[in-house]
């Protein structure tokens, strides 16, 4: 057979490689983005509930209308956008075939897409996928900023989308008020569409505040907006995300859900609109909760050789280990996991060219328990 592959430089993730590698080497696991604690035990009654009542068949094509209606109201509640659950709120298997589905459904061959490195890994094979061409632009380090002027600089009439991801994985950072104006001054002057992947928009620290997308009607109207109830409800392996779109852009998005997975897991997503509509607090004790397992970490570090500047969001926290080593980072987290039993990401890989290798910069995950924090920390700190 003549195979030729359509994504021939794509093998496994690292995040997949460092989980494996954890577990084969028996080390604390700070790679791969997940909790080792639990949702809510009145969240998993409630599945259990509707599991047990009948509620195991096809969803709607949307998704549960419960549940949207709650998406809805949240909306409305944090960034005062009005959506109108029944025609622009659609609920997804996960955030990453949300953003497959939105980049499917407008980018066509030759398109230009512009991102941010270092850039989350599923955005750039999406685009390839569709025939569209991945621009590449760097964050400014070491605050990890946009520089709009290169932005502007990089608009031509091929360009399409502008791709934003804050707050920020693997980086922490989020936007500014200054930020946002920029982005919706160049998306409404250059007629771009935005898809903006906030789905860690409840963790935001020292008393920020998450600016989406939603809450100005200009980017609003041309935005995909896409967020994540397994990051905000500790449950990641339920999969389970939305959209938040206008009404026309919602209508292709939804063409193309319907021929990749159709629908969401349903019970999951009645438990989901019963315990946001009896539980609003959990939403809202986020970042506090997220913060301080940040501040134990960092302190935990502080007298280390890793240089840190502790997350502005988010549950990644960045640290420089070149007081400790002089490797590429890809050759010292596979040395933290085998040796020192625990396991990072190294952040090059978020790149789209190697030589960031160099940088000397690792991602931890802090969405673990304190225990767990605590046991990490301290094998780190004797570096």
């Amino acid at each position: 057979m003549n195979l030729i592959s359509k994504l021939p430089d794509v093998g496994t993730t690292i995040f997949t490689i460092m989980s494996q590698m954890a577990t084969d080497y028996n080390a604390i696991n700070l790679s791969q983005g997940y909790p080792d604690y639990d949702p809510p035990l009145a969240l998993k009654e409630r599945l259990n509930w509707h599991v047990n009542n009948g509620h195991n068949q096809y969803a709607p094509l949307a998704g549960v209308a419960a549940l949207r209606e709650q998406c809805a109201w949240k909306v409305q509640e944090y960034y005062g956008s009005e959506a109108d659950w029944d025609t622009e709120v659609t609920i997804t298997p996960g955030a990453t075939e949300a953003i497959y589905c939105a980049i499917t459904a407008i980018v066509r061959p030759g398109d230009e897409v512009i991102m941010f490195d270092p850039v989350y890994d599923c955005y750039d094979p999406a685009v390839r996928l569709s025939g569209g061409v991945p621009i590449h632009l760097e964050l400014c380090i070491p605050e990890y900023s946009i520089d709009w002027e290169a932005v502007e600089g990089a608009i031509g009439p091929k360009s399409k989308v502008i791709i934003i991801n804050f707050p920020h994985n693997p980086t922490g950072v989020i936007m500014s008020d200054d930020d946002m104006t920029r982005l919706e001054a160049i998306a409404v002057k250059y007629d771009l569409f935005v898809i903006s992947d906030e789905v860690y928009e409840h963790f935001v620290f020292d008393g920020q505040k998450h600016k989406s997308v939603l809450s100005r009607p200009k980017l609003a109207r041309r935005s995909f907006a896409i967020f994540s109830f397994g990051k905000s409800f500790h449950a990641t392996g339920w999969k389970t995300g939305y959209v938040v779109a206008p009404e026309l852009l919602t209508k292709e998005l939804r063409a193309v859900h319907q021929f990749v997975t159709f629908v969401a897991f349903t019970p999951v997503q009645f438990a989901l609109a019963d315990y946001m509509a009896s539980n609003p607090e959990h939403l809202q004790s986020l970042p506090s909760f997220y913060e301080k397992k940040r501040d134990m970490f960092c302190t935990a570090l502080k007298g280390s050789r890793f240089t840190i500047k502790p997350s502005k969001g988010t549950f990644f926290q960045l640290a420089d280990y070149s007081r400790i080593a002089d490797i590429p980072d890809t050759a010292f987290v596979e040395y933290l996991t085998k040796e020192v039993g625990v396991a990072a990401i190294p952040v090059s890989v978020f790149y789209d060219d190697s030589e960031h290798q160099n940088s000397r910069i690792i991602r931890f995950c802090f969405c673990k328990e304190d225990l767990t924090l605590v046991r990490a920390a301290q094998s780190l700190a004797a570096l």
